[in-house]
């Protein structure tokens, strides 16, 4: 999974967010690092919509404009969920052959 794809599954972790909600937090979330742009992220969403990650949970109007809020879904939950595992794996196998490195640390 690519890292803008796992940071807007993050996002969704918990409560639906509107676009600019999800930029926001990718870009909290990665301090900063991840900054996604307008198309970027429609795009995203729209194949993640339809791989059935995430789903439109409801509209807004806001000062004349229609935002679209999205949510993650079950599987989407899952595929989160293994993610952060493959990952954690991976860390804990980097930091192993560090500590190696580095005689006397535990």
């Amino acid at each position: 999974m690519r890292e803008p794809t796992f940071l807007i599954l993050t996002a969704l972790a918990g409560v639906p967010r509107h676009g600019y909600g999800i930029v926001q937090e990718v870009g909290a979330l990665s301090d900063g690092r991840v900054s996604l742009l307008t198309g970027t992220l429609y795009t995203a969403l729209d194949r993640l919509t339809a791989e059935g990650l995430v789903e439109h949970d409801h509209d807004e109007e806001v000062d004349g404009r229609v935002r679209h809020y999205y949510r993650l879904t079950a599987p989407g939950l899952a595929a989160l969920t293994a993610e952060t595992a493959r990952l954690r794996q991976l860390t804990g196998a980097a930091e192993a052959r560090l500590r190696a490195l580095r005689p006397g640390t535990a």
